[in-house]
C-alpha cells in the first residue's frame, strides 16, 4: 500500500541547494508537510513556525551562500537533542524543559545554513527499535501503513523519507540510527562514538549514544556528518577525529549461511544474499565469518549491566512520574536498578573478552556487510508483542556501539508482491572500525548505486583513497586495464566529464593515444570516462608511468565534481584528430574500420 509519492519533488540536500533560494525551500517543506499530515499525524512532536522559518530563510539569502554548505535546506531534528525555542521532551510531555541554546549538532547545521523546520517523533527516552512507544501516536512505515516505521528515531526517518525535509538528526545506541532507514527506503549514517558530540541530547546510555544522520543519499548523509562532527571539550564523550581508511578493494565480512536469521523472512534473505552478489560484482572480497562474538555482544546491550546505565540517567524521573511514562520503556529502564557494581565489572570483562575474539575475525576482513535488521513488523503485532519483537530487530544492530564501530545504513532492494510483507523495503548495513566513517561512505555509496542509479552524487574523497577518471586505454576491457586493478584499485563508475572537455587521437602514435583538454567555455557533450579509487602509493605508481605528452591533472565531471584524471600537455595537439564528437575512447574506437587492436595510455 503505497502511501504517498514522492517522485514529483527532490528533498534531497543537493535538490534543496538547487532550489530557487531557501525561502522557497522552506515554503516548499511547509507545504509537503501539511499535506503529509493526513497521511501520518504522528511525524512531528512540535513544528518551528512557519513564518518564524522564512525568517531564518530571508536572513539566509541576504547574507548570501558563501561558506554555507546547508544554504537553504530544510531539516528535522528528534525530540532528544535540544534545540532554541521548542522544548525537549524526549517524547514525554512530562519530562519537557526549554533548552537555553542549541545542541552543538544543531548549531553546526545552523552555521552552514541549514533551516530548521520541527521537531520529530520518537520511542520515549529513545528507548526502542520499533517506533509505537511514544504519546504521540506511531509514525508509520511509508509504504505501507500497517507496518512500523522503526525506532527510536522514527520521526526523523518518516520525515526525510516521505520528502518533508532533507535530511534529519537521530540517535543511535542500539540501532536506532539505522532500523528506521532500512524500514522506510533511506540512508543512516552512524558515526564513530565521540564524532559528533552528544553534548544536549537527553541521554539513553550515554556512554554508547550517538548523533546520526538521515537522508536519501550516502552523499546527502555524509556531507552532513561532515558539517556535524567536530570535538567539543564541554562534552566528556566528544573524541577528535583520527581518520582510518580501507583498502578500495575491502575484504567485506557477510554472514555464513548457518548464522543468517531472518525470523522466517524467506524474502528479506533473498535480498541479503543479492546484496553479497552486488558487493562482489563491485570487485570486493566477500568472506564470510563467524558471527558468534558478534551476537553475544548484541545480547549484552539488554541482558547486562547497560540497562543500569539507563535507569542512571533517568530512572529518577521515571519512578516520580510513573503515570506519565510509556510502561514499556518504564519497565526496560527501572529493571536497570537490579544491577550491582559487581554485574557492571562482570558485564565489561565480557565485553572484553568477546571483543577479543572478534579482534579474530577483523583479521580477515576490513568491514561488515550485515542485515540491518531481520524483519519488519506490522504495528499491531509490536503492540501486542513489544519486547520479544524488538529484540529480534537489534539482533545484526545491537553491537556496534559496544564495539565501538562505525555504520553507513543503505537501502538494499524490495520485497517481491504478493505475500505478506510484499513491497516492503530491506536495508542492509556496512560496519567498520572506529573513525573509518569516510571510507564506509564511500563504500556505502557504491553498494547503493550498484542497485539504484539515481542514489544521488557520488560520494568522492572521503574514503582514504584518489578517485583516478581514465579516458582510454585504463578503461575496464582496454588493454592498460590491468595496471590499475592489479594495483589494488576499485572500479567505481562510468561518469562523464563537463561539457568543456574535447577528446583527441594523437598523430603519430601507434597504436593510437587519447588527449584530453579542457577548453573552458566550449560546450561539447561531456567525455565518457571511469572512475577508479587507488591508494595514494598505487596512485603514486601509476602517475610515474604516465608518457609525455599526457600527464595527470585535475578533471572537472559532469555534477561539478574534481578528481584526478589524464590530460594531455597541448603541445601534444599537434596534427592531432579531434574525436569529441564521438563523446568517448570507446565509441571512437569502434567507430573505426578496422578498429587497431591496442590502444595506450590515458
Amino acid at each position: 500500500m503505497i502511501v504517498f509519492d514522492r517522485t514529483d519533488f527532490d528533498m534531497t540536500v543537493r535538490g534543496a541547494l538547487a532550489a530557487a533560494s531557501p525561502v522557497a525551500a522552506v515554503k516548499a517543506a511547509y507545504a509537503r508537510i501539511r499535506a503529509y499530515e493526513a497521511i501520518d499525524p504522528a511525524v512531528w512532536v512540535a513544528l518551528v513556525p512557519e513564518e518564524q522559518a522564512l525568517a531564518a530563510a530571508r536572513a539566509l539569502e541576504a547574507a548570501g551562500p558563501l561558506g554555507k554548505p546547508l544554504y537553504g535546506v530544510p531539516f528535522a531534528v528528534k525530540d532528544n537533542i535540544d534545540t532554541v525555542g521548542l522544548p525537549t521532551t524526549a517524547a514525554c510531555p512530562a519530562y519537557a524543559y526549554q533548552p537555553a541554546e542549541d545542541a552543538p549538532v544543531v548549531a553546526r547545521q545552523k552555521a552552514a545554513g541549514a533551516i530548521l523546520v520541527g521537531r520529530t517523533n520518537m520511542d520515549q527516552i529513545a528507548t526502542g527499535l520499533v517506533g509505537t512507544r511514544s504519546p504521540h501516536g506511531a509514525p508509520r512505515c511509508v509504504v505501507d501503513r500497517d507496518y512500523i516505521s522503526g525506532g527510536s528515531s522514527s520521526g526523523s526517518a518518516v520525515a526525510v523519507a516521505a520528502g518533508l525535509v532533507a535530511f534529519a538528526l537521530g540517535t543511535d545506541t542500539a540501532g536506532s540510527g539505522r532500523v528506521p532507514a532500512a524500514f522506510n527506503t533511506i540512508v543512516g549514517i552512524k558515526p564513530t562514538r565521540g564524532l559528533l558530540s552528544t553534548r544536549g541530547v537527553v541521554p539513553a546510555c550515554a556512554s554508547l549514544d550517538c548523533v546520526t544522520v538521515f537522508a536519501r543519499t550516502v552523499g546527502d548523509g555524509d556531507r552532513v556528518r561532515r558539517v556535524a562532527q567536530g570535538f567539543d571539550p564541554a562534552d566528556p564523550w566528544s573524541r577528535t577525529a583520527r581518520p582510518v581508511p580501507l583498502p578500495p578493494c575491502p575484504r567485506i565480512g557477510v554472514l555464513a549461511p548457518a548464522d543468517r536469521d531472518f525470523a522466517g523472512d524467506h524474502a528479506a534473505a533473498a535480498l541479503y544474499a543479492a546484496a553479497i552478489d552486488r558487493a562482489r560484482d563491485l570487485g570486493w572480497d566477500v568472506v564470510e565469518i563467524d558471527y558468534a562474538p558478534f551476537r553475544e555482544a548484541a545480547a549484552l546491550l539488554y541482558a547486562g549491566p547497560w540497562v543500569a546505565e539507563r535507569e542512571a540517567a533517568v530512572g529518577d524521573f521515571i519512578r516520580a512520574n510513573t503515570s506519565a511514562c510509556d510502561p514499556t520503556v518504564a519497565g526496560i529502564v527501572l529493571g536497570g536498578d537490579r544491577y550491582s557494581a559487581r554485574d557492571a565489572f562482570d558485564g565489561t570483562t565480557r565485553l572484553k573478552a568477546l571483543l577479543r575474539r572478534a579482534e579474530g575475525q577483523w583479521e580477515t576482513m576490513d568491514a561488515l556487510l550485515l542485515p540491518t535488521a531481520p524483519t519488519q513488523y506490522r504495528v499491531a503485532d509490536v503492540l501486542a508483542d513489544p519486547i520479544h519483537l524488538n529484540a529480534t530487530l537489534g539482533l545484526y544492530t545491537n553491537f556496534v556501539n559496544l564495539f565501538d564501530l562505525a555504520a553507513v545504513a543503505v537501502p538494499a532492494g524490495v520485497r517481491p508482491p504478493g505475500g505478506e510483507k510484499g513491497g516492503l523495503p530491506f536495508g542492509v548495513t556496512l560496519i567498520g572500525p572506529a573513525f573509518s566513517d569516510g571510507a564506509l561512505a564511500g563504500l556505502g555509496d557504491a553498494l547503493h548505486r550498484s542497485r539504484d542509479e539515481t542514489a544521488g552524487p557520488p560520494v568522492r574523497g572521503h574514503d582514504g583513497t584518489v578517485h583516478l577518471a581514465v579516458v582510454g586505454a585504463h578503461l575496464r576491457g582496454q588493454p592498460l586495464s590491468h595496471q590499475l586493478s592489479d594495483r589494488g584499485a576499485a572500479f567505481l563508475r562510468t561518469d562523464r566529464t563537463a561539457p568543456d572537455y574535447r577528446l583527441y587521437a594523437l598523430a603519430g602514435a601507434t597504436p593510437a593515444k587519447p588527449g584530453l583538454v579542457r577548453v573552458p567555455g566550449y560546450q561539447g557533450p561531456g567525455l565518457e570516462v571511469e572512475v577508479w579509487a587507488l591508494s595514494h602509493a598505487a596512485f603514486g605508481v601509476v602517475t610515474e608511468e604516465v608518457p609525455p605528452p599526457l600527464a595527470i591533472g585535475t578533471v572537472t565531471l559532469a555534477d561539478g565534481a574534481r578528481v584526478k584524471g589524464f590530460v594531455c600537455e597541448p603541445a601534444g595537439l599537434d596534427g592531432a584528430e579531434e574525436v569529441t564528437r564521438y563523446g568517448g575512447w570507446r565509441a571512437w574506437r569502434a567507430a573505426r574500420t578496422p578498429p587497431e587492436p591496442n590502444s595506450s595510455v590515458g
